[in-house]
């Protein structure tokens, strides 16, 4: 013998009836400290560290890409 059983109901009242804590209000709280920090963080930062922090290994390539380049194009006029 087989034995379903639906149950429709919304997330909320799933939680309710389980017993379980609802953690939104906390989740918000969370969220709203780290907006803060974040744009805090933002407004204390100069664009040019913002990129240094945010792309140090793309400035440090590039830097090292016109060095090759430069090199070459030295040591290309020199023979």
């Amino acid at each position: 013998m087989k034995v379903t059983v639906n149950i429709d109901c919304t997330p909320e009242e799933a939680r309710a009836f389980l017993g379980l804590p609802d953690l939104r209000p906390m989740q918000e709280r969370l969220m709203q400290e780290l907006e803060e920090r974040l744009a805090a963080n933002i407004r204390a930062m100069d664009p040019e560290a913002m990129l240094r922090t945010w792309l140090p290994a793309t400035l440090k390539g590039f830097e090292q890409l016109q060095e090759i380049l430069m090199a070459q194009l030295t040591g290309a006029k020199r023979e």
